[in-house]
């Protein structure tokens, strides 16, 4: 696979840290290729189903320049794109721009939702101090898609791609069907009728589902760095 890690053209022409980063996935769809990336190697086709609103012109474009930045990599026999280390690292802004985005209002969870995106969100929305002594193994498929989610000592969600989904439960559907059983009001049952495949332990189902919620998580002093603001001029002393 390619890796060349070049620099890119200063789109901001700052010392600024974050400027400097977003010179390099700062351009429309570069964060969302790297989410649809953030599990698995895929090919083009599988990575633009992810992103319906993206045109196969700029989808190439922004692959190139990812894979000029080496933040992607292209096996060039096979067609297939994956994360370098480099890219991977971009798991934790992405999870946190998601803890942002529940501060905001007017979200809309029936726009599309892919199930890497999902995959991202729950570890924004997990209720960690529960999840962490729930012991759960969960199956998640939607379309060729198989990932096996557990829980470390924190209670941080652990999302691994699988050949084929197992857990003490497995739950089938689509990214927005899926995100409905995991985050809908009622439940399980309510979710499942016609829209969401269960296999398994349903009450495992029903205690992971009740695991995660869209309402803003409450931050530990150790997540939240302090910000001492003060209007000009005025001393704290």
């Amino acid at each position: 696979m390619t890796n060349t890690g070049k620099t890119p053209r200063l789109r901001y022409d700052e010392g600024c840290l974050g400027a400097h980063a977003l010179n390099f996935i700062g351009d429309r769809w570069a964060l969302l290729v790297v989410r649809e990336l953030m599990f698995q190697p895929k090919r083009f086709q599988m990575i633009r189903a992810g992103m319906p609103g993206i045109t196969a012109s700029v989808l190439t474009q922004r692959l190139g320049q990812l894979v000029e930045f080496g933040i992607v990599a292209h096996d060039e026999v096979l067609g297939i794109y994956a994360l370098t280390d480099l890219g991977r690292a971009l798991h934790p802004m992405l999870r946190e721009l998601c803890r942002w985005a529940l501060l905001l209002p007017d979200h809309d969870p029936t726009r599309h939702i892919s199930i890497s995106a999902l995959m991202i969100s729950i570890s924004a929305t997990v209720d960690a101090a529960r999840a962490a002594g729930s012991g759960l193994t969960a199956g998640i498929v939607s379309g060729v898609e198989q990932f096996r989610v557990t829980f470390d000592a924190s209670g941080a969600p652990q999302v691994v791609a699988m050949r084929e989904a197992a857990g003490d439960f497995v739950l089938r559907g689509s990214g927005n069907d899926l995100a409905f059983a995991i985050y809908g009001p009622g439940p399980l049952a309510m979710a499942g009728a016609g829209r969401v495949g269960l296999s398994g332990d349903r009450d495992a189902a029903q205690r992971f589902c009740g695991l995660f919620s869209l309402k803003a998580q409450t931050r530990s002093k150790s997540e939240s760095p302090e910000v001492s603001v003060q209007a000009p001029g005025l001393s704290s002393t």
